[in-house]
């Protein structure tokens, strides 16, 4: 596949495998194990692997090892380790890397599961790790020492929609030293591209637009192939958050829709917010790609589009909060993001109910917080829906 191709088409066929019956749905390899024609067949590849043998699906797969090849030549990336689900992404690539004694920055503004990471399993293992305001580029700069190890960040924090510099952080951590590791799930393969922007490493939660149709977990590790390979693949395949070939396959199919899904939710995305400016039951608007946004002008240079969520803050509280979740009859109340269904979630009862509450007040998530996710529905049918129930809210 000619590398000159257009992100699109990638998407659809790159890393394609044909068996002999020339297939044109990927083949599912559900097998865990590969036979060899001698023992010594068997030697040989345990001793080093071709390119195209494998030798337990937990160390890969045939399906598996196609959505690899698809996503990192979409990405951009050398190469790519395929997980079992979005955190196992986030906890492999960290800890794959790290040891005791290291010392990690990360922005403070994190999902629930990834501070949990940081703050309880890293630090129980010696890495001292430091949070700053992802934000704000001097925080970084005060923060990133000499000896610092790695950066983590949400390129687009969940669910106020703070959006760190990615190329400005880069610098600072590699002036230093340090790698670059982005959790890039809710700026999507289509709007970001991370690595051009200085990240050494990118992390997707599949599960969410990649997938796209709330089917199945996944994950994925993109960087350079030595990172990949050789410090990556041994700590995952030894401690088995290997993908499954099914899941893989499911996968696969989200990526032939992938751009065309979210260029249709970030286009009702940008409509729900604009329909929302300024509404009265709203204390805010919380959308990357309205002018209104505080970093409006870094979303425009580092993804060109807003994305595919927004939040509202219900000035009502927690109890406005509930009152117009209970009244939507298009989309629906879940904690998945990125889906075609349109998916409402109260991120202080739900996703982040575990932060004490000054963390949540220094993160912004009040009881009146509402993540949109907005889906491939009519975007009227959406619009109405929501103003409907802001009116009974």
């Amino acid at each position: 596949m000619t590398a000159d191709l257009k992100p699109r088409t990638r998407a659809i066929h790159s890393g394609t495998r044909r068996s002999q019956y020339g297939e044109v749905s990927e083949a599912i390899f559900l097998t865990q194990g590969f036979v060899y024609e001698t023992a010594e067949a068997a030697e040989a590849r345990f001793i080093e692997a071709g390119p195209d043998e494998f030798i337990y699906a937990r160390y890969g797969n045939p399906t598996v090892a196609m959505f690899e090849e698809r996503i990192a030549a979409l990405e951009g990336a050398e190469d790519a380790f395929a997980t079992a689900s979005g955190m196992a992404a986030v906890s492999g690539a960290l800890m794959s890397m790290l040891k005791a004694g290291d010392h990690v920055v990360s922005a403070r503004a994190l999902f629930g599961s990834c501070l949990y990471v940081l703050e309880e399993v890293l630090t129980r293992f010696g890495v001292e790790v430091t949070f700053v305001d992802g934000t704000d580029l001097d925080a970084w700069a005060a923060a990133i020492r000499d000896d610092t190890t790695a950066v983590f960040f949400e390129s687009l924090s969940n669910p106020t929609l703070q959006v760190v510099d990615i190329a400005g952080v880069a610098a600072l951590a590699h002036a230093k030293g340090a790698k670059v590791l982005v959790d890039n799930v809710f700026a999507t393969p289509v709007w970001s591209k991370a690595l051009a922007q200085g990240a050494d490493v990118v992390i997707y939660s599949a599960t969410k637009h990649i997938d796209g149709q709330g089917r199945a977990l996944g994950g994925v590790i993109l960087g350079t192939q030595a990172f990949i390979r050789k410090t990556v693949e041994p700590y995952m395949k030894h401690t088995g958050g290997s993908m499954s070939p099914f899941t893989a396959w499911v996968m696969l199919k989200g990526l032939e829709t992938l751009d065309l899904r979210v260029r249709a939710q970030t286009g009702n995305a940008t409509a729900i917010a604009a329909a929302l400016h300024q509404h009265e039951k709203l204390s805010r608007v919380i959308y990357p790609g309205h002018e209104t946004h505080p970093q409006h002008g870094l979303v425009q240079r580092q993804m060109g589009q807003g994305g595919t969520v927004l939040s509202i803050d219900l000035a009502g509280g927690k109890e406005a909060a509930f009152r117009f979740l209970n009244a939507i009859e298009v989309g629906v109340i879940s904690n998945n993001l990125g889906d075609a269904k349109t998916i409402m979630t109260h991120p202080a009862t739900t996703t982040h109910q575990r932060l004490p509450q000054d963390q949540k007040d220094a993160l912004g998530i009040t009881d009146g917080l509402v993540r949109i996710s907005a889906g491939i529905e009519d975007e009227d049918d959406l619009i109405n829906d929501i103003l409907k129930a802001l009116a009974v809210a």
